[in-house]
């Protein structure tokens, strides 16, 4: 299920509700903004899923080495700003932005 097998690592879930016409420009901003992403050391993986039966969802899931290193550590590096200021027009569009932490249920076909 996930691209590495360690379960210490922190899962950032955002959901958003973009408007039909506004989806070309977040899906551009997102393709953008992930170059900050792989650039920082807290980001283990990211991924932007796309509704096939509410097309204006989508819903981002970010893995980062912990909840604190992304809270403490991205937050605070060079890599933020960049990364926020492009994906920060759709802030008002967010339905949910939380943490998970894995549990060691899961399995993976291989």
């Amino acid at each position: 299920m996930y691209p590495f097998t360690s379960t210490t690592f922190s899962t950032e879930i955002i959901r958003y509700n973009i408007p039909e016409q506004d989806r070309p420009h977040f899906e551009a901003a997102y393709a953008e903004a992930g170059k900050y992403l792989q650039a920082s050391p807290y980001c283990l993986s990211y991924q932007v899923l796309h509704g096939n039966e509410e097309p204006q969802h989508y819903i981002v899931v970010i893995h980062w080495t912990s909840q604190t290193d992304h809270l403490q550590g991205f937050r605070k590096s060079q890599q933020f700003p960049p990364f926020f200021n492009l994906v920060k027009p759709f802030y008002n569009n967010i339905e949910e932005m939380k943490h998970y932490d894995p549990t060691p249920i899961q399995w993976v076909r291989k």
